[in-house]
């Protein structure tokens, strides 16, 4: 059995308060007496009770994550920022995948506020604002990443979509395409929405006709983005390029296809987005939108953490002061290294951080 704060007490001589101050270095503990105590808790080999500490000091020095999809390669570099950033600060990450079901991350959110996690970073399964949760994040911070509810006044950090459907239509288009259609899922989400918007943008400001039946939705996986571009070309008429807003609906394109003995990109080029691991290798060079992942979870884990200080010394009753968020972070989208331009603003203590979007052009949208 464990050994207890009231064993080390017993065997010490000492009383339970006594051996609690010298763990916390509070006054009133004598240096001697200190070492004896602590000297008996590594004999007995006393490991503290992490949950039983933080009910004391109201914090456990632990966040909580909650993503939508764990087998996306797009989600764990996000997570990885996060872990390692929380680490960094002496904090422990609980991971949970909510596998883009509403109620599993309603019972994560709950399960997480009774586990007093000090804080939640949170990439929602839709932009749904649910009141019952808006009213529990009262009482814990909470960071959204990659795609907050709408109207939320919570803090988040994300990418500039709108400019990152843009630029990957555009480059299409200056690659020489004119009839290129999109693909997307239907999960309701900002990303997808405004991904479709900046492709609409970029046909319109270089005057080509968008085509109802070139916009595809569904599933967020690679098997839609295969089902999807098939239905396209067995129907004949079908767009010479296509831009999927999601690298896993990209390599799905890519194998429908192949799958139908077309060649990418000779008869149909792809972008995708987010430039996950998978997108370099070399039967795939997939054209892509890269996201700087690992820094949106280290900027989103720095802005939770500021929260919890900062709620931590209202709670003292100090004032809280306006910070602004980073101007700078570094991206290693490119091969070489670069700083990612950044948007970035402060609202009634709320943060905000825009990360910039940065196309990495492979074969899968060149003809040589």
């Amino acid at each position: 059995m464990n050994a207890t704060i009231k064993d080390i007490g017993r065997e010490a001589n000492v009383s339970y308060a006594t051996v609690s101050r010298a763990f916390n270095n509070k006054y009133g503990v004598k240096p001697e007496t200190r070492a004896r105590i602590l000297e008996v808790a590594k004999r007995l080999n006393y490991s503290p009770n992490g949950i039983a500490r933080g009910l004391v000091n109201k914090r456990t020095k632990s966040i909580g994550l909650i993503i939508p999809d764990i087998t996306n390669p797009y989600f764990p570099e996000v997570a990885r920022g996060i872990e390692e950033g929380a680490k960094e600060q002496g904090y422990s990450v609980f991971l949970c995948n909510t596998n883009w079901e509403h109620d599993r991350q309603a019972q994560y959110i709950e399960l997480l506020a009774e586990k007093r996690v000090d804080g939640l970073i949170i990439a929602p399964v839709s932009n749904a604002v649910d009141p019952a949760q808006e009213r529990l994040f009262n009482s814990i911070p909470v960071v959204y990443v990659d795609r907050p509810p709408q109207n939320t006044q919570r803090s988040y950090v994300v990418i500039d979509n709108i400019r990152g459907g843009f630029i990957a239509t555009r480059h299409l288009i200056e690659a020489g395409y004119r009839k290129i259609g999109f693909i997307g899922a239907v999960e309701q989400s900002m990303p997808v929405d405004e991904r479709l918007e900046g492709f609409k943008l970029a046909m319109e400001r270089y005057g080509l006709s968008i085509e109802d039946r070139y916009i595809k939705l569904g599933h967020f996986t690679q098997e839609a983005g295969t089902k999807l571009i098939r239905e396209m070309i067995g129907g004949g008429d079908y767009p010479r390029a296509i831009f999927a807003e999601n690298d896993l609906l990209a390599l799905g394109v890519i194998e429908g296809v192949r799958s139908l003995g077309l060649a990418v990109p000779a008869d149909v080029a792809v972008v995708g987005f987010d430039d996950i691991h998978f997108a370099s290798f070399e039967n795939v060079q997939l054209t892509t939108i890269c996201q700087p992942k690992y820094e949106m979870g280290k900027a989103a884990v720095r802005i939770l953490l500021e929260e919890i200080s900062w709620k931590e010394h209202a709670a003292r009753g100090g004032a809280r002061n306006g910070q602004q968020a980073d101007k700078k972070v570094m991206t290693a989208c490119a091969e070489e290294t670069e700083n990612a331009a950044v948007s970035a603003e402060t609202s009634g203590g709320r943060q905000v951080v825009v990360l910039e979007p940065e196309l990495i052009v492979r074969k899968t949208s060149l003809i040589t």
